[in-house]
C-alpha cells in the first residue's frame, strides 16, 4: 500500500477506527473514500476533512453491495484499495437456550458476509490495476475468543482463515490480502470499550497500524495484539482464554 498516492475505500468509515485510519490516510495525501450505513456520520467525517469523499452503504445488503461497486468504480476509476472494515460486537447470553437469530445473522452478513461480497463485487476491478490491496479486518479475538460475544469471534476468525486462503490465491497477481488484527481499541464498537483503561489508545493504534502497514506487512498486528494472536504459538491458549474470561 502506497500511503501517499493509493485511492482507498474505507468501509465502516464514519466513526472509530474506520473513521482514525480514513484521517490517518487522508493527512498521508491518499484519496479517501468512506462508506456506511449513516449519511449524517459520513458526511461530518468528509466535512471535517476536505476532499475525502463518502458513500452510502449497507454491507448487511447484498443488493446494496453490487449496485455500490458498479457505482464506486465509475465514480472513481482510480479505486486500487479496498479496506472491509465495517463490523458489529454484540454480547450473547447464550446459557439459557435462548438465541436472538436476527442479531446472529445480522452479525455475520455484516462481519463476513459483507467483507466477502464486497470483496467479490471489487475485485475484478482491482485485478486490473498495476497495484492493489484488499484489507480484511479480523480481531484479536479471532485467535482467543472472547465467550460474550460468540458469534462476533466466529465471523473473525472465519475472516482470518478466509484472508489466508485468499492471499493464497492471489499471490501470483497484483493484488496483495492484508489482514488487520485488532485488539481492543478505546471506540465505540461496544458500551465501554471507549472508557475501558485496558482498550488501547485510538490514537496509538492507528499510528502503529499505519506503520506497518507502510512497511508492507501481510498481517497488520500491532504489540497489543500479540497476547492474543501469539497465544497458541506460544503454548499459553488455555492460560490466555481464563484470563480474557475470567476462569478461576
Amino acid at each position: 500500500m502506497d500511503t501517499t498516492k493509493d485511492t482507498i475505500l474505507i468501509t465502516g468509515g464514519g466513526s472509530g477506527i474506520g473513521r482514525a485510519f480514513a484521517e490517518a490516510l487522508h493527512a498521508k495525501g491518499a484519496k479517501v473514500i468512506i462508506a456506511g450505513r449513516r449519511e449524517a456520520a459520513l458526511a461530518e467525517v468528509t466535512a471535517a476533512n476536505p476532499g475525502m469523499a463518502y458513500a452510502v452503504l449497507n454491507v448487511a445488503d447484498a443488493a446494496d453491495i453490487k449496485a455500490f461497486a458498479t457505482r464506486i468504480v465509475a465514480k472513481h476509476p482510480a479505486l486500487n484499495v479496498v479496506v472491509n472494515n465495517a463490523g458489529i460486537m454484540k454480547v450473547e447470553d447464550l446459557s439459557g437456550g435462548a438465541f436472538d437469530l436476527d442479531l446472529v445473522d445480522d452479525t455475520i452478513a455484516t462481519n463476513l458476509l459483507g467483507t466477502i461480497r464486497l470483496t467479490a463485487a471489487l475485485l475484478p476491478h482491482l485485478l486490473a490495476q498495476p497495484s492493489a490491496t484488499v484489507v480484511t479486518v479480523s480481531s484479536g479475538l479471532a485467535f482467543v475468543p472472547m465467550a460474550a460475544t460468540p458469534t462476533y469471534n466466529a465471523t473473525k476468525a472465519a475472516i482470518h482463515s478466509w484472508s489466508q486462503s485468499l492471499r493464497h490465491q492471489l499471490k501470483d497477481s497484483s493484488v496483495k490480502v492484508v489482514e488487520w488484527a485488532p485488539p481492543a481499541v478505546a471506540t465505540d464498537l461496544m458500551p465501554g470499550h471507549a472508557q475501558n483503561p485496558n482498550s488501547m489508545p485510538l490514537a496509538d493504534f492507528t499510528s502503529e497500524s499505519l506503520a506497518l502497514f507502510e512497511a508492507g506487512h501481510d498481517e497488520v498486528l500491532v504489540e497489543r495484539v500479540k497476547f492474543l494472536s501469539g497465544a497458541e504459538r506460544r503454548g499459553e491458549y488455555d492460560q490466555v482464554f481464563g484470563m480474557l474470561n475470567g476462569a478461576h
